[in-house]
């Protein structure tokens, strides 16, 4: 597991214990990656992150469109496991989350862990934090230290 904020840790480390998580990733609703687990190459994180915030974007323009409620999350079962997409807010921020479990846990279990997750990761949220823009200014510099940083390089 590597984090970016030393407080995501202890939720996310929860989380894995509990749900027996094959992979996770926790990104920003822009796709700005904060803590990974199970994932061994920077460029599946990278396509990963921005292919989940894609389509959290997407589902919540087409709610929009349809005068529905925001989709809180996307979830596809398979033979051999399953995929879960949420979207969940810590204090002044909209997070999303991807989960890959396999066929040791269940949909039911992965929600029912991710939901604690996400209330620790709130709870442990700094009270406040610097407003950055969505893209900033050295958007390329800071990802590629972010990925650095998740995959000790």
């Amino acid at each position: 597991m590597r984090a970016i904020q030393p407080w995501v840790e202890e939720p996310l480390a929860e989380f894995l214990r509990e749900s027996q998580a094959r992979l996770v990733l926790l990104m920003t609703s822009s796709g700005q990656v904060v803590a990974q687990h199970g994932f061994t190459r920077s460029l599946d994180v990278m396509a990963v992150a921005a292919l989940g915030a894609g389509i959290m974007a997407s589902t919540t323009e087409i709610a929009r469109l349809m005068n529905r409620a925001t989709l809180g999350s996307v979830v596809h079962q398979g033979a051999e496991g399953g995929v879960v997409l949420a979207r969940f807010t810590i204090p002044e921020a909209s997070w999303i989350g991807l989960v890959v479990f396999g066929t040791d846990t269940s949909i039911g279990l992965v929600q029912l862990f991710f939901g604690r997750m996400a209330q620790g990761l709130a709870a442990a949220a700094p009270a406040t934090r610097e407003h950055v823009p969505v893209l900033a200014e050295r958007f390329e510099e800071e990802l590629n230290a972010s990925l650095r940083t998740l995959f000790g390089r």
